[in-house]
């Protein structure tokens, strides 16, 4: 068993024992400890294919999958954070509190032009290619760094997860959209308890609606966007954590062609109004704190 695909059964483990522990107050606690049992038990069986098999492609697939897995775990920290009521009011308290106003509002309200709409949303559709590429790098590049390099990676998005499972913060999108942009306006952040467990409505992207990259944004957010996942920003986390693994590659190309996009991608999560700045401030300290957690972490191959 891979060092990553461990952090995954961990994760799966300690998210089964908070099932057991608020099983009355989930709405299908059955279903949710067969969403853990299911990814187990592939891991363990492209571990024993590759036991049997043990090339390139089999070992490729093993990170493949628990990459692609990562799109299922997400959604399910709302299914588990819907048993604790909701927190935005605290934090666009904090965030009107530190900057006189709600920056979500004021940001696309200053910018609204097609340039700029276009390219906050090409920055936010990067963050799973950036991730992908930097896999790509290191198995083609510094195949001996891999497993490390995707221990990383898993390990600082499990603890984002962690984090959305216990912190219940579903970002301007939602909230917004749930008290009312007039109430926003005048300040007033009402504590919403556990509305957001039978309720899911965001508002529309801010934006050129007909942007290609617009569109993407919105493809993504109607097929998987759920009241969750807002405090810190994993999208600035774990991009940070990407940016840092290829800075420390020798050959400093691919930290330079993605600089611009990154930056675009940090400042979009506040744009298009899926995070506080908040947010994004502690996704970038997290990022920097988990990849520096993780990298000291000794793993089997080293």
């Amino acid at each position: 068993m891979l060092s990553f695909e461990w952090v995954m059964i961990i994760y799966a483990v300690l998210t089964m024992l908070f099932i057991l522990f608020a099983w009355r107050l989930l709405d299908n606690p059955y279903e949710l400890l067969l969403k853990r049992i299911i990814p187990v038990l592939i891991t363990f069986l492209l571990c024993y294919i590759y036991k049997k098999i043990p090339n390139r492609i089999v070992y490729f697939l093993r990170i493949i999958f628990q990459l692609y897995m990562l799109i299922w775990w997400y959604p399910d920290t709302y299914e588990l954070n819907k048993a604790i009521p909701n927190l935005d009011h605290i934090f666009a308290s904090v965030e009107q509190w530190i900057f006189g106003c709600q920056p979500a509002i004021l940001f696309f309200d200053n910018y609204p032009q097609k340039i700029v709409s276009e390219a906050m949303n090409l920055g936010y559709a990067i963050y799973y290619p950036m991730i992908f590429y930097t896999v790509l790098v290191y198995y083609f590049f510094r195949k001996s760094e891999i497993e490390k390099i995707m221990f990383i990676i898993m390990g600082s998005f499990f603890a984002y997860y962690f984090i959305f499972d216990l912190l219940p913060v579903v970002g301007p999108t939602f909230y917004y959209k749930a008290v009312g942009m007039e109430r926003i306006s005048e300040g007033i952040f009402p504590s919403l308890g556990d509305y957001f467990a039978t309720h899911n409505e965001c508002m529309p992207t801010p934006g050129y609606s007909d942007g290609i990259f617009y569109q993407m944004v919105e493809s993504a957010k109607a097929a998987g966007e759920r009241p969750t996942a807002a405090f810190p920003s994993s999208h600035v986390g774990v991009a940070t954590i990407c940016m840092i693994l290829l800075y420390k590659l020798k050959n400093k190309v691919s930290f330079i062609l993605l600089i611009i996009p990154y930056i675009l991608l940090s400042m979009a999560t506040v744009y298009i109004q899926a995070h506080y700045v908040i947010d994004a401030i502690a996704g970038l300290i997290t990022g920097v704190i988990f990849y520096y957690i993780f990298e000291s972490i000794k793993i089997n191959n080293q």
